[in-house]
């Protein structure tokens, strides 16, 4: 019996590591065709190799790369993309008043411009096809305020603004977006979030460390996906701290300043 991602084409960003590597391991063994994308060429062939379907892998720093000759290599991969997952990212720790502009400009451009390029990009492809899909990897951040992650929550607002109008205002037959808001994920991600002057944070926090399993997070997107949910949240405290932003405002601020400067 057919899957709903047999032999479907999905192209993952920020695939070498993380979240995107445990997405394409489950993807591949759901039967999809996928594309990998990172800055790490090694890693990539790694999380390659680890994948049972065929699996090509596009090396791209999408700080500067997200472009329509990038676009076109992927399309070229399998002569089709059906799912692009924009799961590139790179978060924060950092205060908002310390934090170099050139930092915010870096932050911007891989969290909201470099998705919001390549999606473009495809939506003609998805309007000849008569179908596609966007799954835009968002945040907590994305809906509420966590110190130490000014421009990195700015950025996860802006895509989901951007995507959650994309799916009221495009007329594509057969095309959905899923919007991922997750929480605090067990990955190396805070290990390379920029401090102020852009340099690598180097350590893991200890909210991201007793984060949701990566697996279990990878799982939910895609049952999200094979129901085609609008948007998903993927929290455990933080569903709580969201719940008291919308009900009990006062007690959010207070407990998100002491959390967030104490957890990271």
């Amino acid at each position: 019996m057919m899957g709903y991602f047999s032999d479907k084409v999905v192209w993952i960003t920020g695939a070498s590591s993380g979240l995107g590597a445990e997405l394409a391991k489950q993807l591949s063994r759901e039967g999809a065709r996928l594309i990998l994308t990172g800055r790490n060429a090694a890693a990539l062939e790694a999380v390659q190799q680890q994948c049972q379907t065929a699996c090509k892998i596009l090396p791209a720093d999408l700080e500067k790369d997200a472009t329509p000759e990038l676009a076109a290599a992927a399309l070229a991969a399998f002569n089709q993309v059906d799912i692009l997952i924009n799961n590139a990212g790179i978060t924060q720790r950092a205060l908002a008043e310390d934090t170099l502009p050139e930092v915010e400009r870096r932050l911007m451009e891989i969290n909201f411009f470099a998705p919001v390029m390549l999606t473009r990009q495809l939506l003609p492809h998805f309007r000849e096809r008569k179908g596609g899909q966007i799954v835009v990897i968002s945040s907590m951040a994305g809906l509420m305020g966590f110190p130490l992650r000014t421009t990195y929550a700015a950025s996860k607002h802006a895509l989901k603004g951007y995507f959650e109008t994309l799916q009221v205002e495009h007329t594509i037959p057969g095309f959905d977006i899923t919007i991922v808001s997750p929480g605090r994920v067990n990955t190396p991600i805070s290990l390379n979030a920029v401090t102020a002057s852009g340099a690598a944070h180097n350590q893991m926090d200890e909210g991201q460390a007793n984060g949701i399993p990566v697996a279990d997070c990878a799982a939910r997107i895609l049952k999200a996906m094979r129901r085609k949910e609008k948007h998903v949240i993927i929290a455990r405290s933080e569903r709580v701290l969201w719940w008291l932003r919308k009900n009990i405002s006062p007690l959010y601020y207070t407990i998100a300043r002491k959390a967030g400067m104490k957890h990271s």
